[in-house]
């Protein structure tokens, strides 16, 4: 109990401090609302020294609480907008590309070669060699295919 009732602001503010260091390191943003509430309450204790310890130990945990839920609804889906959402999804990539065919393909599944890569693919018609067809979806690592006009 002695060393709570010892808590001044500077401990807050190197408890924020590290936090955000530790954030920095790559932590997700786990640690940025106790992060934030460490240097809040830091800020706190310097404009009321005489805060007793069970007060800065509620505001600091519904502090942290709070900003860390205004950051997970706010500013993480902010962070994550991409102008290329299909970036790490290569089968999305491929969708709308026209292709020749090397072999033919028979209703079901099957695989076909995109560039250097074998896929597996799945049709619902016959498909002869040397014809050209389209990929119209894929399915997890499956590209779907029809026939090309």
């Amino acid at each position: 109990m002695a060393v709570l009732e010892a808590l001044e602001a500077w401990h807050w503010l190197v408890l924020g401090l590290i936090l955000l260091g530790l954030e920095a390191l790559g932590a997700g943003g786990f640690l940025l609302g106790a992060a934030a509430a460490g240097i809040l309450l830091s800020l706190l204790m310097w404009i009321w020294p005489e805060m007793g310890w069970s007060l800065q130990l509620m505001v600091f945990a519904l502090s942290a609480v709070l900003f860390t839920v205004i950051y997970w609804r706010g500013f993480r889906r902010f962070n994550q907008a991409t102008e290329q959402p299909q970036l790490n999804d290569r089968a999305a990539q491929l969708v709308g590309r026209v292709l020749v065919l090397e072999h033919d393909l028979l209703p079901g599944e099957g695989k076909i070669q995109v560039g250097d890569t074998l896929w597996r693919a799945r049709t619902e018609q016959p498909l002869a060699a040397g014809s050209r067809v389209r990929i119209v979806a894929s399915e997890g690592m499956v590209l779907q295919l029809e026939a090309a006009q």
